[in-house]
């Protein structure tokens, strides 16, 4: 089996020994997107989506845990200009009420900016392209790599989160006798190294 740059993560974490390797290669772009961003918090593209994002709770006090305190500082002090300005420049507007008296808030600007915020995180954004990336590889590597599937029927499971969307990429990305043998190959793996820890 000749590597690519782009399979190297995914047989790198299908060999370790680890109960999942989706959540070693997560793990990986985890600790790699954190590293970007303190590495790049001074260049401006990086530095107006980071304002426009912000960060999860998770990924925030993950950021404090580094060294760089005053970078991750001067993150959220433009990320919290930025919120400032963005609903100072918003009208309130009259909440409408339907026939029946329920209070209807679609469409208003200020709790849909507020939701969007909420919602989203910089280094969250980061790892999951990648990480959609990396399960539709799998999925490659799979149909065409004899050793590949071999591998793959040798590891020690999969967390049931990991299991779902590799089961829901397989489906979207294999057809016919292919998606079958891997669906069922996936089941089987999951279910026998479930059995095994539990």
């Amino acid at each position: 089996m000749k590597e690519k740059l782009y399979t190297i993560p995914i047989n790198d974490a299908f060999r370790e020994e680890c109960e999942c390797p989706l959540c070693a290669m997560f793990n990986q772009l985890e600790e790699d997107a954190l590293r970007l961003t303190m590495a790049g918090y001074m260049v401006d593209d990086q530095r107006m989506e980071s304002n426009k994002t912000g960060f999860c709770e998770k990924h925030i006090k993950m950021l404090l845990q580094r060294q760089d305190k005053l970078g991750v500082a001067l993150m959220l002090d433009t990320h919290m200009e930025t919120v400032i300005r963005n609903l100072e420049s918003q009208k309130p507007e009259a909440v409408k009420k339907s026939l029946f008296g329920k209070t209807k808030e679609e469409g208003n600007p200020v709790t849909s900016y507020i939701e969007q915020v909420s919602d989203s995180c910089f280094v969250c954004n980061k790892i999951d392209s990648i990480f959609q990336q990396y399960l539709k590889t799998v999925c490659y590597l799979y149909k065409k790599e004899s050793d590949f599937r071999n591998t793959l029927l040798s590891v020690k499971g999969f967390c049931t989160k990991h299991y779902g969307m590799l089961y829901k990429t397989g489906t979207e990305c294999l057809g016919g006798n292919m998606q079958e043998r891997f669906l069922t190959d996936l089941k089987q793996v999951y279910l026998e190294n479930m059995k095994r820890v539990k």
